[in-house]
C-alpha cells in the first residue's frame, strides 16, 4: 500500500461514516477557532492599548499627594461617620515644583488642579471634569493634540477655556453643547472647611479653543482653563493636586522617579506611562491565557472524540483489518491507515476552525466594543500564532489517533477474521 491509497481508503472510511466524522471534526474546530478568536483579540487589545498609551509623551511622570490615613477614635474608624476625609501625606505647592524643577534630568514641571463641575450652556447642564494648568503646555501632555479651525489658545485669559470635542459636542447629541465663542457658565460645588457648609463657586467662561480627540484620557474627556482661573474657581489656595514632570528623555524617566522618591519617599505618588501600560499588558496577558486555557481545553476534548471515533472504527473495522492482513498488508500500513484517518480529521478541524476563529473574533470584538465606550478593537492575527495554532490542533488529533490506531495494527489476522 502506498500512501496514496492510504489516505483513499482512509477518506472513504470518514465519508462512509459522516455523521460520527462531522461531529468530532466539530469538536476540533470549536478548540480552534476559540483559540484563534482569542488569540486574535488579545493581541488586538494589546495593540489598541500600545497605540492609545502612546499619545501620552513617554517621558511624563504623573506626581500626585498620597493620602495619610486618620486614626479610628471616637465617631468612627477610616471613613466613618464624623471621619473627615484622609490628609494628604505633602502639600504639592510651588515650593515643591521648585524643587523637583531643581532635580538632574527634569526639562520641566506642569502643576495642575482638577475637579469635577456642573457647566451650564443655555438652558443645559452637564457635568464635566475641569483641568487647570498652563494651556500652552498641553502639546506636551498632548503631543499629537490638534485644534479645530478658529481656535486661539489665551493662556494668559482667566475668562476663556479649552474644551475636548466630546464635551463640545456629546455623542449622541444632535445639537452641540459648546462653540467657539459662546459663553458658559462653570459651577464648582465645594464644602467650606471654617463652616463646614455646602458652597458654590462660579465663573462665566467663552469657549476660545475645541480640541480634537488626541487618544489621551486626560484631556480628551474635559475642559481646560488657566491656573489663575483654576485657583479663583476651586478654591485651591496655591495647593495643587498634582503635576505632570517632563524628563529630559524617556531614557531618564527611571532615575527622576528615583530622585524624586529619595526626596519624598511614600509620601508621593508616581505613576508613569510605562507603568501603566505595563499592568495594562499583565491584566490583558491575564485574561487572554484563562481564555487560551479554556480553548486548550476545548481541544483536548475534540481530541477525546477522535479517540471515540476510532476506537469505534476499529470495532466496526475489525473484520475489513482481518481481510486486509489477509491479502497482504502489515501491521504498518493498518497503522498508517488509522494515523491517516485521524489526520484528515484535524486537517479538516484545524482548517475550518481558523476560518471560524477569523469571523468569532471579529464578531466579539464588535460586541465588546459596542458594551463599551469606544470603537472596538479589531482582532490581529499573526501568521505565526494561526499557524501554531493549526499544528496544535493537527498534531492533538494524530497524537489522540495513535493508541486506536496501534489497536487496530496489533489484531491477529485470525482474530479479525473471526469477527465476520
Amino acid at each position: 500500500m502506498n500512501i496514496k491509497e492510504i489516505f483513499m481508503l482512509s477518506f472513504e472510511s470518514i465519508w462512509e461514516r459522516k455523521v460520527r466524522s462531522i461531529l468530532t471534526i466539530l469538536m476540533v474546530m470549536v478548540g480552534s477557532a476559540l483559540l484563534v478568536a482569542v488569540n486574535g483579540i488579545g493581541a488586538g487589545f494589546t495593540e489598541s492599548f500600545n497605540k492609545q498609551f502612546s499619545n501620552l509623551a513617554p517621558n511624563i511622570l504623573f506626581i500626585s499627594s498620597s493620602q495619610q490615613a486618620q486614626g479610628g477614635g471616637a465617631g468612627g474608624g477610616i471613613g466613618g461617620a464624623g471621619s473627615p476625609p484622609p490628609a494628604p501625606k505633602i502639600t504639592l505647592n510651588s515650593a515643591v515644583v521648585n524643587r523637583i524643577h531643581s532635580l538632574p534630568f527634569v526639562s520641566d514641571v506642569i502643576p495642575n488642579f482638577r475637579a469635577s463641575v456642573t457647566v451650564q450652556s443655555q438652558s443645559e447642564s452637564k457635568t464635566d471634569a475641569i483641568l487647570s494648568m498652563d494651556p500652552e503646555k498641553l502639546q506636551v501632555v498632548a503631543p499629537t493634540l490638534e485644534y479645530i479651525d478658529g481656535s486661539t489658545i489665551q493662556s494668559n485669559n482667566p475668562s476663556t477655556m479649552i474644551v475636548a470635542q466630546d464635551v463640545a459636542n456629546p455623542p449622541g447629541d444632535a445639537n452641540p453643547f459648546l462653540a467657539l465663542g459662546r459663553s458658559a457658565k462653570i459651577t464648582y460645588s465645594f464644602v467650606d472647611p471654617s463652616t463646614g457648609q455646602l458652597k458654590e463657586e462660579s465663573k462665566n467662561f467663552i469657549v476660545s479653543g475645541i480640541m480634537k480627540p488626541t487618544g489621551n484620557p486626560t484631556i480628551d474627556n474635559g475642559i481646560v482653563i488657566n491656573l489663575q482661573a483654576g485657583n479663583s474657581l476651586l478654591q485651591k489656595s496655591g495647593k495643587y493636586d498634582s503635576f505632570f514632570v517632563i524628563a529630559q528623555t524617556t531614557d531618564f524617566v527611571d532615575l527622576v522617579e528615583q530622585e524624586i522618591r529619595s526626596l519624598y519617599g511614600n509620601n508621593i505618588g508616581i505613576t508613569t506611562v510605562k507603568a501603566i501600560l505595563k499592568t495594562i499588558q499583565q491584566f490583558t496577558a491575564g485574561i487572554t491565557a484563562f481564555l487560551t486555557s479554556i480553548g486548550v481545553i476545548a481541544l483536548i476534548v475534540g481530541a477525546v472524540g477522535v479517540i471515540t471515533t476510532l476506537y469505534t472504527s476499529v470495532v466496526e473495522r475489525t473484520s475489513e483489518i482481518g481481510t486486509l492482513k489477509a491479502i497482504g498488508a502489515e501491521n504498518k500500513h493498518i497503522l498508517s491507515l488509522f494515523l491517516a484517518e485521524a489526520l484528515l480529521i484535524g486537517i479538516f478541524g484545524a482548517s475550518i476552525g481558523l476560518l471560524t476563529g477569523i469571523g468569532f473574533g471579529y464578531g466579539l470584538a464588535a460586541i465588546i466594543g459596542s458594551s463599551g465606550n469606544g470603537p472596538p478593537s479589531p482582532p490581529i492575527y499573526l501568521a505565526s500564532g494561526m499557524t501554531m495554532i493549526w499544528i496544535l490542533s493537527v498534531g492533538l488529533s494524530v497524537l489522540a489517533g495513535a493508541l486506536p490506531a496501534l489497536k487496530a495494527s496489533r489484531l491477529l489476522p485470525i482474530t479479525a477474521l473471526r469477527s465476520r
